[in-house]
């Protein structure tokens, strides 16, 4: 007897699952319930986004009807995660629909050179790796957790910081580097713009700058004062503005020698404003744990994962390197010398030893924060 093989999977309870490939023009929208050869692939297209959302729920309705699925027929709809952020999945749930939202880079494509690629079929292999994944196949994608509301609007403040300190920088190295096509080495502080309008900068031979370029500092100077006010009015309204369990969650932080407002604050809001269950968790979610390639004869060392988000591997780098410094007696300090102690002057041993400090590191303080476990060897502030 010939084993029998089961090419369709047919749950016990009726299922829907609803996949949406979200372009600005229009979405398109697979079905499929588990026992049909080929999902059913629509596309919706209203120009307002409440019109469009009402024309996906009308489909999936008439569909059920079409399909003869019942009233109670559960549904599922998954999207990637994207540009257009978490609404989709909040509006949907709020109707009785359970909704997935997939990390794009956990999908599996095919490995061809020339592959074809369009919405409709990304859709389609979305709704088939969504199928998967309700029949028990995990590894098929990742999904994301989706964070509170209040949760996810308490993270612009301290985004909306890095944003202006960056566009700060812009706006004073752009007026360093005109300033250098007319030989003038002047320091961008912060009377510059007073400087500029009594006459005092002036090019390599003590000549007026010219009366265009002059004009334009000007109009770089206006932004730049602009932007440092902006950013001295976010930062006295920062911490008022936060919840007061956050508030002590970030206070608990900065209790720990080397840690400041601005790292601590970072993490409460971007990290540790989810649950973890162990220190995995923990260094996967940062996307600072290792990335082997191993197959048949090559082994290749791929780096740390990068994945999960990007602002908090960045500042965890940097608050490693400050932990070496004003943590000199703990143990993960004490670790990474020994560790580096044979290299000399390299400098690559260190960059990859400190982003194991930096993992060990984000772990401590995870313990810190849920379990009270000062990291080895720390040192407190003084009250």
């Amino acid at each position: 007897m010939q084993p029998t093989q089961a090419q369709y999977f047919t749950p016990d309870a009726a299922v829907l699952a609803v996949s949406l490939e979200l372009a600005k023009g229009s979405w398109k929208v697979a079905l499929h319930d588990g026992r049909r050869a080929k999902p059913a692939v629509h596309s919706v297209a209203h120009e307002q986004a409440a019109g469009r959302l009402v024309e996906v729920v009308q489909l999936v309705e008439a569909t059920k009807h079409k399909w003869r699925l019942g009233a109670a027929t559960r549904v599922v709809v998954i999207y990637e995660a994207g540009q257009d952020g978490f609404w989709i999945e909040r509006a949907l749930a709020a109707l009785g629909y359970e909704v997935k939202v997939v990390d794009p880079a956990s999908l599996p494509v095919t490995r061809r050179a020339r592959r074809a690629k369009t919405d409709r079929l990304d859709a389609i292999g979305l709704v088939l790796s969504l199928l998967a994944w309700l029949r028990g196949e995990r590894d098929r994608m990742q999904v994301v957790r989706v964070p509170a509301v209040a949760a996810e609007a308490q993270r612009h403040g301290v985004r909306e910081r890095g944003a202006l300190q960056k566009e700060i920088g812009q706006h004073r190295d752009r007026i360093r580097k005109l300033l250098r096509t007319v030989g003038c080495w002047e320091e961008v502080k912060s009377d510059f713009a007073q400087r500029l309008a009594r006459g005092a900068v002036v090019c390599h031979d003590d000549s007026e700058l010219p009366a265009q370029l002059r004009t334009r500092l000007e109009r770089e100077c206006e932004r730049l004062a602009l932007a440092v006010g902006q950013l001295k009015t976010l930062e006295a309204a920062l911490m008022e503005a936060l919840p007061e369990a956050v508030r002590e969650r970030i206070g608990r932080l900065m209790q720990i020698k080397g840690v400041g407002q601005v790292g601590a604050t970072r993490l409460v809001l971007e990290l540790f404003w989810r649950d973890f269950a162990n220190r995995r968790q923990v260094g996967a979610c940062v996307g600072l744990v290792p990335q082997p390639y191993d197959s048949g004869e090559s082994r290749v060392d791929q780096g740390i994962s990068k994945q999960g988000n990007r602002r908090v591997r960045a500042l965890l780098i940097e608050m490693a390197w400050l932990w070496l410094r004003y943590q000199p007696d703990s143990t993960l300090t004490q670790w990474f010398a020994y560790r580096t102690q044979g290299s000399g002057p390299s400098k690559r041993g260190k960059r990859i030893a400190i982003v194991a400090v930096a993992r060990k590191l984000v772990i401590a303080l995870w313990r810190y924060l849920e379990q009270g476990v000062i990291p080895e060897g720390a040192a407190l502030k003084a009250a």
